[in-house]
């Protein structure tokens, strides 16, 4: 898996996202949702490395921050919905 994405509806909430991860040692980084998702409605995303979604949607969870899906990269560049 090369790279997690966390979509969120708009930019401000892929910011909140990215501030409390951030707070709780998740990086991350804001930006535009790869075209590919963006069909799915969601234009912004927090970009993760490997490994860290599960974390990441357990801090969203706790703080109340609304997202929406959450998709892996293969290393093929195809994307998968996950469930972490």
């Amino acid at each position: 898996m090369k790279y997690s994405y966390i979509t969120f509806r708009s930019v401000t909430f892929a910011q909140k996202g990215e501030r409390v991860l951030k707070q709780a040692g998740v990086d991350c980084a804001v930006q535009r949702t790869p075209k590919e998702l963006s069909q799915r409605g969601c234009g912004y995303c927090l970009r993760l490395r490997p490994g860290l979604a599960a974390r990441a949607v357990n801090v969203l969870v706790e703080e109340k921050v609304e997202y929406g899906k959450v998709y892996a990269v293969r290393l093929d560049g195809s994307f998968e919905e996950i469930h972490p």
